[in-house]
């Protein structure tokens, strides 16, 4: 069942993937905006969400559905898919790129497949639980551990002002501790270069379930640890992901930094 269901997910990112680079309008513009009037959405988001809406209504008709443009349908399988149809959406509009097509599938509730596309590296990442993490046909793994002073670290910041603020005295705490901080700008992009060993961990504050859902299993998958708080899975507070003996020490000084509130 989990390669029927990566099948699709395959699918579903690919074709998703090749509309948003293939059909990208020279105009392209706002077709509306979301938690901020900075946090927007294009028409290639609302195109994208739908080819996958109707995909995999097409391929799996008894299966939830959610998805960050709106869409949320029940199901009877057990199987929910949980979908960012375009993350890095700021970027796509500025012709940058990193984003990404993210399409997870969860049984009962939990991950098990997760495809992310990133058509404009050319590049796309899939997981199956317990299977291990891959980039095209080639297995990925996280980096060896640094010092705590030479990791690479990776974030990304809300579109709500007073969250970044609160981010950015986060970050000005945490930036001289480590060898530096990278911000993508799309979630999905971020997990899977820490999978493939481009980064030493990765947090951020807000995520949806869309932002982390595939990201978090291909991550893990890579051997990375991935919660939130500590004792708690990654969510809308936090999202923390690095390989064992940095992750300890990251997911800590975020708690103590108190990362996941104003």
């Amino acid at each position: 069942m989990l390669h029927a269901l990566l099948a699709v997910a395959t699918e579903a990112a690919t074709r998703a993937g090749a509309l948003l680079r293939d059909g990208r309008p020279a105009d392209l513009g706002v077709a509306a905006t979301k938690s901020s009037p900075v946090d927007v959405v294009t028409e290639m988001d609302l195109a994208s969400e739908k080819l996958v809406l109707e995909l995999i209504g097409a391929r799996r008709p008894a299966d939830g559905y959610l998805g960050e443009e709106g869409a949320d349908r029940p199901g009877t399988s057990g199987v929910r898919w949980v979908v960012d149809p375009l993350d890095g959406t700021v970027n796509y509009l500025y012709g940058l790129p990193n984003w990404a097509v993210s399409v997870a599938a969860e049984l009962d509730g939990r991950a098990v497949v997760g495809v992310i596309a990133v058509p404009a590296r050319g590049e796309l990442f899939h997981a199956v639980l317990g299977g291990g993490a891959f980039l095209g046909g080639s297995p990925i793994s996280c980096r060896p551990v640094p010092p705590w002073g030479q990791a690479l670290v990776a974030t990304g910041f809300n579109y709500v002002q007073a969250v970044r603020e609160h981010q950015a005295e986060v970050l000005r705490s945490l930036m001289p501790e480590v060898r530096d901080i990278r911000r993508g700008g799309a979630a999905a992009v971020d997990l899977c270069d820490l999978a493939a060993g481009r980064l030493d961990g990765y947090y951020e504050r807000g995520l949806a379930p869309w932002d982390r859902a595939a990201g978090v299993l291909i991550a893990r998958e890579a051997g990375a640890l991935a919660g939130g708080r500590p004792g708690l899975e990654p969510d809308g507070d936090l999202t923390v992901a690095a390989p064992p003996g940095t992750f300890e020490r990251l997911q800590a000084r975020l708690d103590a930094l108190g990362a996941w509130h104003d």
